[in-house]
């Protein structure tokens, strides 16, 4: 039986192909990847009004519609390049919804991941502090939002992106390097550099949820 590195060597020469059967099994092997990625990033306000698995059908029929030019998209792995799909679907879906004023409201990372709306400090801090729910925690809730905004805010763009990235998306850094073109040991020091803007803060997180 072959192994995960000849499958997917075997799955990149099938899609560079054109085959249609195989871009159905390998949408279907990372959905639930694009999925976390769709529900993360995917503006709140439209949480009620959009369904995740519409934005990724229609990544899907955009993605059979590209396939004949697969081959374009030079080293890229199969995960990146649908990744790629999914966020430009939700760029138009934001824009369908917030016209203009999505540029403002969601701003695109200037960098090589530009068909993916950005991860704001709001979306980030709100993941971070999702377990705050109850009554009691709103008062630590608000105080730790405020610290978390701020510390994100005075990150490089591109360190805020690499830790939506790992944290909240689950990517590797492999993945991450390749998805904003730069390269591994670049995106591993600025994971850690993020991290440690963030480490107080996840303290008194931790400290929080143990209470």
């Amino acid at each position: 039986m072959p192994g995960a590195e000849e499958q997917d060597v075997e799955i990149l020469s099938q899609l560079k192909a054109g085959d249609e059967q195989t871009l159905a099994k390998a949408f279907s092997r990372h959905r639930e990847r694009l999925w976390q990625m769709v529900r993360f990033r995917l503006d709140q306000r439209l949480a009620r009004r959009v369904d995740e698995n519409d934005i990724l059908q229609e990544a899907y029929l955009d993605a059979a519609r590209r396939l004949r030019h697969f081959e374009d998209h030079g080293d890229s792995s199969v995960f990146v390049w649908l990744r790629m799909i999914v966020g430009q679907t939700l760029v138009d879906v934001h824009r369908r919804h917030f016209g203009a004023r999505k540029r403002s409201v969601v701003r695109e990372v200037p960098i090589h991941d530009r068909f993916n709306p950005q991860a704001t400090s709001v979306s980030i801090a709100g993941q971070l502090l999702g377990r705050l729910t109850s009554p009691s925690q709103a008062a630590i809730r608000a105080e730790l939002s405020s610290q978390v905004e701020a510390a994100l805010e005075s990150m490089d763009p591109i360190d805020q992106e690499v830790l939506a990235l790992r944290h909240f998306e689950e990517l590797t850094n492999t993945e991450v390097a390749e998805v904003l073109g730069i390269q591994q040991k670049a995106a591993s020091i600025r994971y850690v550099r993020a991290l440690k803007r963030l480490k107080g803060i996840f303290a008194k997180l931790s400290d929080v949820c143990e209470e």
